[in-house]
C-alpha cells in the first residue's frame, strides 16, 4: 500500500509540474503582448498644439510631448510664441499649461487656439493694471502659467465650460473681451 501512495504522489507531482509548465508560455505570450500594446497606446500619447498668436501673427504647430518626455525645443519654441509681446521677454512656460491647452485644443476637434496673451513680464503686468481694472497685481502670466485664448468657431461658454470640466487650474470668462483665461493655479473661476 505504501507503494501506491508513494507512486500517486508522484504522478501528482509530475502532473501538477506539467501542467504549471504547459501555463508559462501562456503567461510569458500574454506578458510580451501587454508591453507591445502599453508601448502602442504610449506612442498615441504625443501632444501636438496648433497655436496662433494673434498679436504677433505667428503660428505654430509643435508636438511637445512625445509621449514619455517633454520635448526641450518644441518646448522652447512654444515658449517664444508666448513670450511678451511688448518686449519680446521669453520666459519658461509650465508645460501643464500646454497640456491644458491640448485638452481643450482636443475637446474642440484640435481646431487652432488663438492666444491672445501668455507670458507677460512684471513691468508689462504693472503697465497694464495702471490702464485696465482686473489686471491681477500678482498675475499668473508673470509666472508663465496663464494663457488668454479663444477658438475660432468654438463658443467663449462652450471654451469656459471645457475648461470648468477639468477641475484644474483657474479659468476666467471674459465675453466682453472675447477670450478665456485658463492657468495652472489654484482652482477658481470668475
Amino acid at each position: 500500500m505504501d507503494k501506491i501512495d508513494h507512486h500517486r504522489r508522484k504522478w501528482l507531482a509530475i502532473s501538477g509540474a506539467a501542467l504549471g509548465l504547459a501555463l508559462i508560455p501562456d503567461a510569458a505570450f500574454a506578458a510580451s503582448s501587454t508591453s507591445t500594446t502599453k508601448k502602442s497606446k504610449s506612442a498615441l500619447r504625443t501632444r501636438t498644439l496648433l497655436i496662433k498668436n494673434i498679436n504677433t501673427n505667428e503660428t505654430i504647430k509643435s508636438t511637445y510631448f512625445n509621449g514619455k518626455s517633454y520635448d526641450k525645443t518644441e518646448l522652447s519654441r512654444l515658449n517664444h510664441i508666448f513670450r511678451d509681446r511688448r518686449n519680446d521677454q521669453i520666459t519658461t512656460i509650465d508645460p501643464q499649461l500646454y497640456d491644458k491647452l491640448h485638452y481643450l485644443q482636443k475637446q474642440f476637434g484640435n481646431k487652432q487656439i488663438e492666444l491672445i496673451c501668455g507670458y507677460r513680464s512684471v513691468d508689462s503686468n504693472n503697465s497694464m493694471r495702471s490702464q485696465k481694472r482686473g489686471v491681477a497685481k500678482h498675475s499668473y502670466h508673470t509666472l508663465g502659467q496663464a494663457a488668454d485664448i479663444r477658438i475660432d468657431g468654438v463658443s467663449l461658454k462652450s471654451l469656459r465650460d471645457a475648461a470648468l470640466q477639468m477641475k484644474s487650474g483657474g479659468v476666467g470668462y471674459y465675453p466682453s473681451s472675447n477670450f478665456v483665461h485658463v492657468d495652472t493655479g489654484p482652482v477658481r473661476d470668475w
